[in-house]
């Protein structure tokens, strides 16, 4: 009897190294971090109430990955970190960031579901939003969007927004780092921009 629970503790204890050994950790998770306004730049002019439709994305971006492509090797191919994640979809970190500032220039910002049906509706579409290596030492993060006003079923004005930023490092966090701030750059052009449109302020 003793020889078989000598055994038996044996192989439990066997089975239980077997599942800390092969424990995947947890991805690291990055989102845009806080928003810092620079306090030498000009204030946007007042913008007007607006509806914000839920941004819309191409199908690979619709998800926490984050994706990079290595331009000296393959640049048609894009892949994602194994170890790293987004704490939302791009998608979600964009439209976050929009109300965030659009709310810190003192404008108002609804969701389309609860919004007001008189007031003109921005509709983003996202294009591109990854990490592209020039080098296996050197990448940009690049985003690309496009921006759409209504007022009801007329379409008002739309634009194309693009940025490219040296990433600081050559891995994951400095991709985050580098859409991080191309995102800012996108989101302050698209405030200069629809505070110029003919829109009731």
């Amino acid at each position: 009897m003793t020889r078989l629970l000598t055994a038996l503790l044996a192989t439990l204890l066997a089975i239980g190294a077997s599942g800390c050994a092969t424990r995947v950790a947890a991805p690291v998770q990055y989102d845009f971090g806080p928003v810092y306004l620079d306090a030498a730049k000009p204030p946007v002019p007042r913008l007007p109430a607006l509806n914000l439709a839920e941004v819309q994305t191409a199908p690979w971006l619709d998800g926490p990955l984050m994706f990079y492509r290595l331009g000296y090797a393959n640049i048609q191919q894009a892949a994602p970190y194994a170890g790293s994640r987004w704490s939302m979809t791009p998608a979600q970190l964009i439209g976050q960031r929009l109300k965030t500032r659009i709310a810190q220039e003192g404008g108002t910002v609804l969701s389309q579901s609860g919004g007001a049906s008189q007031l003109p509706l921005l509709r983003l579409e996202l294009d591109d939003f990854i990490q592209i290596f020039a080098t296996p030492n050197n990448s940009v993060g690049q985003l690309s969007l496009r921006s759409s006003v209504f007022h009801g079923t007329q379409l008002v004005a739309q634009k194309q927004f693009a940025r490219q930023v040296n990433a600081p490092t050559a891995d994951a966090a400095g991709g985050a780092r580098a859409l991080a701030t191309a995102s800012d750059g996108v989101i302050t052009d698209m405030l200069d921009w629809l505070a110029s449109l003919p829109l009731k302020k």
